[in-house]
């Protein structure tokens, strides 16, 4: 019998398809609780005027996570147990110490949107984030990481939610694209808060230290590293379109009216009565998906990092016997969360702008070690960074640093 020859727009798919892995997973986690709610925020605020913003950190973000995952495929080993091998042990004490902070804080607000998302559908959060805790833990503890990575490439495409209910709403394309090749950028101090706010919740320190963890988990070599640097580049910009589209959201219904939301739960609540009850079911859901994703992820990165950089045992591929301090840390993270979160009257906000102020003080500091050994002959080989990636690597870094100095002094110059 002869077989069915498949269209070739439909093999190129299925091609992709294969080929997605850490790359697409690390992207699609950056659209968590936080990164939803900055994004509505920015929306409903500005309108279109932050698209042009999305554009310059998709590039800035496919370089830095490039570097990376190279530097996973050519030396099997993690950030952090590059960091500690280079620079010594303080420095090494000193990221840590940042990033589980970090993490442990934008742990409780990917835990705080598990509640919102279920409190959007009639559920208490009592009981959905004990719930969805025990499975999301179960699933990591029990399973191996190819399986692991199907599921989590399967919870990036409930971010399919927001494109759909882009084309709900029926936004002007021509004005999106007018405003997105001329912003009216603004010289204020909300305005270039809510720049830092973007960039913080796209390129973040955990994704660093995930994505290099997770392409020496699943074993790449450069012999097969093409897959794995088209897994990041269409990974980068899938995440970037899905924030794109929840400013788009936001911007066609909420900025419109004049109605601005400072969190995800809001602006799903507010675009019932302007854009029909299917739209709020399809940002909920989104929501669902990405926090269900980022709480997976988030304390995935935070163990990978601290094993690494201590010495311990890590992996999925590895049992809990073997591993008992990587396994020990994700339960301890999870059940720390959610007991944050359940505690009545905590200031889940606030813990979640202490959180992004820790990854803002510790990204330039992990661009400027990961800049260093990407381009250090004896950890990289002939597999260094080319010329064109350090100077947009260099640049990238260059603005992330700045407009770190300006989020650190905006306090002291609103006092002045």
């Amino acid at each position: 019998m002869k077989k069915m020859k498949l269209p070739l727009w439909l093999r190129n798919i299925l091609l992709l398809l294969s080929v997605l892995g850490p790359g697409l997973i690390t992207a699609s986690a950056d659209n968590d609780a936080p990164g939803i709610a900055t994004y509505s925020m920015v929306g409903s605020t500005y309108g279109y005027n932050f698209l042009w913003l999305i554009l310059v950190i998709t590039v800035g973000e496919v370089v830095i996570l490039e570097m990376v995952a190279r530097m996973g495929a050519v030396t099997g080993k993690g950030t952090a147990d590059l960091i500690r091998e280079k620079f010594g042990v303080k420095i090494t004490t000193f990221a840590m110490f940042c990033l589980l902070m970090a993490n442990l804080g934008t742990t409780v607000a990917e835990f705080a949107g598990v509640a919102a998302a279920g409190e959007l559908f009639g559920i208490n959060k009592v009981i959905t984030v004990p719930i969805m805790a025990v499975i999301m833990g179960l699933f990591i503890l029990r399973s191996n990481y190819k399986i692991i990575e199907k599921i989590l490439i399967g919870l990036s495409l409930a971010a399919l939610s927001y494109v759909a209910t882009v084309f709900i709403i029926k936004p002007d394309w021509g004005v999106i694209l007018h405003d997105t090749l001329r912003p009216q950028i603004q010289l204020t101090s909300d305005y270039i808060v809510s720049i830092l706010a973007v960039i913080g919740t796209t390129i973040t320190p955990w994704a660093i230290f995930y994505l290099q963890a997770s392409v020496a988990d699943k074993g790449v070599s450069m012999e097969n590293y093409r897959d794995t640097r088209l897994d990041v580049t269409v990974g980068s910009a899938w995440g970037n379109v899905i924030s794109a589209f929840i400013i788009i959201v936001t911007a066609t219904t909420l900025f419109k009216v004049g109605i601005r939301v400072e969190d995800a739960k809001d602006a799903a609540m507010a675009l019932a009565p302007l854009a029909g009850e299917a739209s709020t079911i399809l940002f909920a859901l989104g929501l669902l998906g990405a926090s269900l994703l980022a709480v997976s992820v988030l304390p995935l990165s935070t163990t990978y990092a601290v094993c690494e950089a201590f010495g311990f045992e890590r992996g999925l591929n590895r049992s809990f016997r073997e591993a008992p301090v990587f396994y020990g840390s994700f339960i301890g993270i999870i059940v720390f969360s959610v007991l944050i979160v359940l505690i009545p009257g905590m200031p889940l906000f606030q813990m979640m702008i202490l959180s992004q102020s820790l990854n803002a003080i510790l990204l330039p500091v992990i661009l400027i070690l990961v800049l260093r050994l990407a381009n250090d002959k004896a950890v990289m080989g002939k597999y260094r960074n080319t010329r064109l990636t350090n100077i947009l690597a260099v640049a990238i870094t260059t603005l992330i640093v700045a407009v770190t100095v300006i989020l650190l002094l905006e306090p002291l110059l609103n006092i002045v």
